[in-house]
């Protein structure tokens, strides 16, 4: 293995020694920030504890609807949309809005009663679509997570996790039509001028959604993303009572001190095997597609090839040879998969014949 992948570490120096401890003030019961793009938690603080989650709980709304439903539709508001507690778009019974035009109504103004009109028009009633939530919850692999309703009104089986939301909005902000609501600053909606709740659209660089939260019992929640030089970062606060001032301070060490490095490129030799039986000795290694992440400087990563220390010929190239795993200290961050770079035939023995054998070549 070490002869195999001698120079490997050397080869991918790039970047924390985990994250600085500049956010010690940090007013959050629990946070995370992520790289959206390689998925790299940067910072975490009790990250998978479950939590009352209150409006936060609309970014599940949204996606959804994004997802199975035309923004263009035009919605009658159902009796069961009116009069909704807590934060409100004021939605009249009978009055018909455009689907994008609840969408802002439940991401920028946080409307409970936008929140029901668009559930009970997809999912045919709020505890079908909350089935719809809890579908896509499974599929995303958010395990901390169980819905019961579209609006995040307090209930003791109604809750998620930091890192949960994290996943989520990093997920939900890939579709440009979620995308372009939570970022959206005002809004015409019907007869209604809607303006946005997240303070950090004025406040931080490149910030562009994402949603924030409030119950007595949650306490003050927010999820947030910003993209700077094309680079996304995703921050959740659960119970923070300076949760502007948090998000804003973990974006800013977040960009400043992490990067993207492309450790292995596709294409690249990265090693080679030894072969049994080969017409040569050995053969190389090839990473079939690239691999990034986020990394300080001076952190380091290594590689670790998952295969046996030789194959037995043939190979053919382009075939798979197994994985390399990307590694900082002892947990694996990556894997990439691996192919032959050459093709190596099997040694042919030479044969003699039967009387060969018997009677030898004779005399010339």
């Amino acid at each position: 293995m070490k002869r195999i992948f001698a120079g490997m570490a050397a080869a991918l120096l790039a970047a924390v020694s985990f994250f600085p401890m500049r956010v010690q003030a940090l007013s959050a019961q629990k946070a995370i920030l992520m790289d959206a793009q390689t998925g790299r938690v940067l910072y975490e603080r009790e990250a998978d504890s479950r939590s009352l989650i209150a409006s936060t709980t609309k970014i599940m709304t949204a996606l959804v609807i994004c997802e199975q439903c035309n923004v263009l539709d035009r919605v009658r508001i159902p009796k069961e949309a009116v009069g909704i507690e807590g934060s409100s778009m004021y939605l009249r019974e009978g009055e018909i809005l455009t689907v994008q035009e609840l969408l802002y109504g439940l991401m920028l103004h946080s409307g409970n009663d936008a929140a029901v009109a668009l559930a009970v028009y997809c999912g045919g009633t709020v505890e079908g679509f909350a089935g719809l939530m809890n579908d896509k919850a499974h599929k995303l692999g958010l395990t901390g997570t169980h819905f019961e309703n579209p609006n995040g009104l307090d209930s003791p089986h109604h809750y998620s996790t930091a890192r949960d939301l994290a996943v989520l909005a990093a997920y939900a902000m890939e579709n440009p039509i979620f995308a372009k609501t939570v970022s959206t600053k005002t809004v015409r909606a019907g007869e209604r001028t809607l303006r946005n709740h997240n303070k950090l659209l004025w406040r931080l660089e490149g910030a562009d959604g994402v949603k924030t939260g409030f119950t007595k019992a949650a306490g003050r929640i927010l999820v947030s993303s910003a993209v700077r030089q094309e680079r996304r970062l995703v921050a959740v606060t659960i119970n923070a009572p300076n949760d502007w001032q948090d998000h804003c301070d973990l974006m800013e060490i977040g960009f400043h001190d992490f990067s993207v490095k492309k450790l292995i490129s596709k294409g690249k030799i990265v090693g080679e095997v030894e072969i049994a039986g080969g017409e040569s000795g050995v053969v190389t290694l090839v990473a079939s597609e690239d691999f990034y992440f986020a990394m300080a400087d001076g952190e380091e990563a290594s590689a670790v090839y998952s295969g046996s220390g030789f194959v037995y010929a043939p190979v053919v190239k382009g075939a798979n040879a197994g994985y390399l795993h990307i590694c900082l200290g002892d947990k694996t961050v990556g894997v990439v998969p691996l192919v032959y770079g050459d093709t190596v035939e099997q040694v042919k023995i030479k044969k003699e014949s039967i009387w060969a054998k018997l009677f030898g070549k004779g005399d010339a």
